[in-house]
């Protein structure tokens, strides 16, 4: 029998944490009677800077409920950022943590499973999904284009898993190692190398409010996953420009037979074309160049990643 918790971000999420919260507690109580986990296991909420009344109803359902715990971040750090802070500090509360978006769109019923899988000896088990159709249809789309652009980039990932997974308190020790400040979990945590299998995730609708997981938020997070572990967008630049002076070698060939030729036709369409051509590849190879020094910038820093105002229940 272990201890278990349960870490979930929280960004402006007061409608729909009470039903997450009686869900849960009807799963932990389940799971208690079949021996699975301990009396004293929780699950902790973290509070990333919501600007609604999220603190106050983990407040009050800690009050509640034993097994609620709360943890209130200083300000809004970004999805990922919350995760790694209450994976961290839940490591000393547990024996295993999950981390699960507070919606529990994701099937909690794997849980069990995962909790299982841990006690055969996989410090690490991911929720795969199987089915996407509570999700909206761009969503669906753009996350498929990701996830195969992420591995023709060479990222080491998890197809079709997102933040649905449980680690032990080994793996979660092991990642704590790691010191980048741009976070992408979904590449990092498979390059800690510990014994892993996965579960089968059917997506479910939301019961309440709406997803704060904009489009541009995840076009952000899929740029840090490929920037933050692959450099073949740099060396694309390279080979591009080579594809350009194959191309400008062949005009330079072109227009020096239509000169001999007399055949050569005075125009600015071609030039103008040329012009915006080269000046749009320029720009792009200076934003990706200025992505990654932007990267270096932020990691030199070493700012922390987060800074907890108040804890609850520990």
């Amino acid at each position: 029998m272990i201890t278990l918790a349960t870490v979930s971000p929280c960004y402006n999420e007061e409608e729909v944490l009470r039903h997450s919260v009686e869900r849960l507690t009807a799963l932990f109580e389940r799971m208690q009677q079949d021996g699975l986990i301990s009396n004293d296991s929780m699950m902790v909420f973290v509070n990333d800077g919501s600007r609604d009344k999220t603190w106050k109803v983990i407040s009050e359902l800690h009050k509640e409920n034993c097994h609620v715990r709360g943890i209130n971040l200083a300000h809004n750090v970004g999805h990922q950022n919350a995760i790694m802070a209450g994976m961290m500090t839940a490591k000393d509360w547990a024996d295993a943590v999950i981390t699960i978006d507070a919606d529990l769109q994701d099937n909690i019923e794997c849980i069990p499973q995962m909790v299982k899988d841990f006690q055969e000896g996989y410090d690490i088990v991911y929720g795969v999904k199987v089915s996407r159709t509570a999700d909206p249809l761009l969503k669906r789309m753009t996350a498929q284009a990701f996830y195969k652009l992420q591995a023709s980039m060479g990222v080491e990932s998890v197809f079709n898993h997102a933040d649905f997974r449980l680690m032990s308190k080994r793996a979660l020790q092991m990642l704590a190692n790691y010191q980048e400040r741009n976070l992408y979990l979904r590449g990092l945590i498979p390059m800690i190398g510990l014994p892993s299998t996965t579960v089968d995730d059917v997506i479910g609708e939301r019961q309440a409010g709406q997803s704060k997981y904009t489009l541009s938020k995840m076009l952000n997070l899929a740029l840090d996953g490929i920037t933050s572990f692959s450099v073949k967008p740099l060396y694309s630049i390279i080979y591009l420009g080579f594809a350009f002076l194959f191309i400008s070698f062949c005009i330079g060939i072109y227009v020096l037979h239509a000169l001999i030729a007399g055949t050569a036709v005075p125009g600015w369409s071609s030039l103008i074309l040329s012009i915006w051509l080269v000046g749009g590849f320029v720009l792009i190879s200076v934003g990706v160049t200025g992505v990654y020094i932007g990267k270096i910038y932020n990691e030199v820093k070493r700012r922390p990643l987060y800074n907890i105002q108040e804890i609850l229940g520990e």
